[in-house]
């Protein structure tokens, strides 16, 4: 079983999103020159998150895309299953019914095996959120272009070491986040959530 390349696509994206929305909405435009992800594409799939409110839009000059809630409470099960892709490692479709549309109760020998490997698949997307792979981002020292404003023209400046942290704290040296405790954030990146589906 493989997953393929509209739930890779979705997740990338949706960690673009997370790591610029902070300097206001960001354009799919953006994020397809960034990750290189079809245009066309990205509003597909950005059109299916948005209609289970894990972004919002935001129409007109200075427009694009925010996420509708916090980081934490996003998973990548969330994104996945949003933009349709499915997870399931049967070749019924889990109905059970392996050997024929019409026959309901002639599974397949290794029926079971795929179905609890289904649950494994789940139950590890659903450990992992979006705050997790910005995270894991940040501490591989992917940075984002930060605006500042020099007579008048916007110039881009990377962030300095610590990355959107630092970022918040110039702005707020009061600002304290989670991420700044001892406790180290899990070290998953965009690859090792499908290690286990591609495996299979």
């Amino acid at each position: 079983m493989r997953l393929t390349t509209k739930g890779r696509f979705a997740v990338t994206a949706m960690i673009d999103l997370a790591m610029r929305q902070s300097e206001g909405p960001v354009t799919l435009a953006g994020i397809s020159k960034r990750q290189r992800i079809s245009l066309s594409y990205l509003e597909q799939l950005f059109g299916k998150l948005r209609r289970v409110a894990i972004v919002e839009s935001t129409r007109g000059p200075g427009g694009g895309y925010t996420l509708s809630r916090e980081d934490k409470s996003i998973t990548v099960a969330d994104i996945i299953i949003a933009v349709d892709e499915p997870i399931d490692a049967t070749q019924c479709g889990g109905k059970g019914n392996c050997h024929g549309q019409d026959d309901h109760h002639s599974q397949c020998m290794t029926h079971d095996l795929w179905s609890n490997l289904n649950k494994k698949m789940v139950d590890y997307l659903q450990s992992v959120t979006l705050y997790d792979l910005v995270a894991s981002q940040e501490q591989r020292g992917v940075s984002v272009m930060t605006p500042f404003v020099n007579k008048g023209k916007p110039v881009s400046t990377p962030l300095p070491a610590g990355g959107k942290e630092a970022r918040l704290n110039l702005v707020d040296p009061k600002v304290n986040s989670d991420r700044n405790t001892n406790q180290q954030p899990k070290r998953f990146i965009v690859n090792s959530v499908f290690n286990l589906a591609q495996q299979t």
